[in-house]
């Protein structure tokens, strides 16, 4: 396995990607589903596993490139609520990568000023799981560069419903009307409400689904899909999918 792995990294070694044009527009906040670990691993005659795990290095190559030009979050779709319906030793090993990542690149995140933060319900992960994003949470608490946000255990569809179980206790005690709520008042109950919505969905491996993944938030979202997979969606890939969002036009239902 390690000898298929080492003959890949090769492969990829060439010079460093960029930006191919100056762009005026970059988005504030982009969010990743991060598909396809799997079938990555299979193509190469290897377990399911070593494709989450070059999945998870190519997270740190995906921070840097986004640090690099600016742009302000990055929310990544790290493990769903429908994931636990995985082979128990895949849950395991999935649920053990937030430690392994924050363990070797949690200086380097420091150094480079990044906030990390997390969405998703602490209900039923391990501790091992929770300790790694708490300290790296505290950690970089009071850094003020990119807000580096994993989607960990989360599902938009269990959001909602928190955020509206939440918002008619408050009309309960009246701390609401309910002719006082709006779409902000919503958005003020989700995990989210720290951050701007997403200007840019990113799905890799070709899947043409979003897979319970900040359904409020992306209503005007740009969506962009590509066929490649995960693991070797490279800076050069992330730049693409940049470029193709700057010659969008974004409406927001106006003409």
């Amino acid at each position: 396995m390690l000898d298929k792995l080492n003959q890949w990294k090769k492969s990829k070694i060439k010079q460093q990607p960029q930006l191919t044009q100056e762009l005026d527009v970059i988005p504030k906040h982009v969010a990743i589903i991060m598909d396809g670990n799997g079938r990555w691993a299979k193509s190469r005659g290897l377990p399911r596993v070593a494709g989450h795990k070059q999945g998870m290095e190519n997270v740190r190559t995906t921070v840097k490139a986004a640090n690099k030009i600016g742009i302000e979050a990055l929310t990544l779709y790290a493990f769903s609520t429908e994931n636990w319906k995985r082979p128990p030793k895949e849950v395991e090993f999935l649920l053990r990568l937030p430690n392994q990542f924050l363990s070797r690149f949690l200086p380097e995140l420091i150094e480079e000023n990044v906030k990390v933060t997390m969405i998703g319900t602490k209900t039923g992960l391990p501790t091992y799981t929770l300790e790694a994003i708490e300290e790296a949470i505290e950690q970089t608490k009071n850094n003020t560069g990119l807000v580096l946000n994993f989607a960990l255990n989360y599902g938009s569809r269990f959001e909602m419903v928190e955020a509206i179980k939440h918002i008619v206790d408050d009309v309960a005690h009246d701390k609401y009307g309910k002719d006082d709520i709006t779409e902000e008042t919503v958005s003020r109950y989700l995990m989210t409400s720290f951050l701007p919505d997403p200007d840019l969905l990113i799905r890799t491996s070709g899947e043409l689904r979003i897979s319970n993944f900040l359904l409020w938030q992306i209503a005007y979202s740009e969506l962009y899909f590509t066929d490649v997979l995960w693991p070797d969606f490279t800076e050069e890939h992330f730049y693409q999918a940049i470029e193709e969002f700057s010659k969008r036009s974004r409406r927001f239902g106006g003409v």
